[in-house]
């Protein structure tokens, strides 16, 4: 099997459901984060959610991936993690099952992100929690950013992978 090169080849899966193709996303501008419900960032949801809000009729996607690898920071189930961001946030973009974002069952998906949009001085590893990754329409990776970086700050970015 080839190595994956666009996110067509892959299949994630949603914390209620089955595993669904991210080829249902073509055509759509994606921001991928790895999320935690426990973390100095958390109230980034506020800003993914408004995110969310104002460009998801225009094309926008956010996928939220939980993850305990920093701090232990999201050791909840999947239930307690939505209940959580809908109570606290008004999340209703999709959050998928957690998972590792590195070391050796980091998920397919976030390895091939890495790789495509390394961090600071070419770094791979994640660092921590809200590390953010935009996809445009065509499934390749448009830019990186890292967990300080706040949601409403990336606007620009969207608007112009959303064209």
């Amino acid at each position: 099997m080839a190595a994956p090169t666009t996110l067509s080849d892959f299949h994630i899966t949603p914390m209620q459901g089955d595993p669904i193709a991210m080829s249902q996303y073509l055509g759509k501008v994606l921001l991928i984060v790895n999320t935690a419900s426990a973390c100095g960032f958390t109230p980034q949801f506020a800003g993914l959610q408004a995110l969310h809000q104002q460009y998801g009729p225009k094309g926008l996607v956010v996928l939220g991936f939980p993850c305990n690898q920093f701090g232990g920071q999201d050791p909840g189930s999947h239930d307690e993690i939505a209940s959580f961001c809908q109570r606290n946030y008004g999340v209703d973009f999709a959050m998928m099952a957690k998972v590792d974002v590195n070391g050796p069952h980091a998920s397919p998906l976030f390895e091939w992100l890495k790789t495509q949009a390394p961090g600071l001085l070419g770094s791979k590893a994640i660092k921590w929690n809200f590390t953010k990754f935009l996809v445009g329409r065509d499934g390749q990776v448009v830019k990186r950013y890292g967990p300080q970086q706040a949601p409403a700050g990336l606007a620009g970015d969207i608007e112009a992978a959303l064209g």
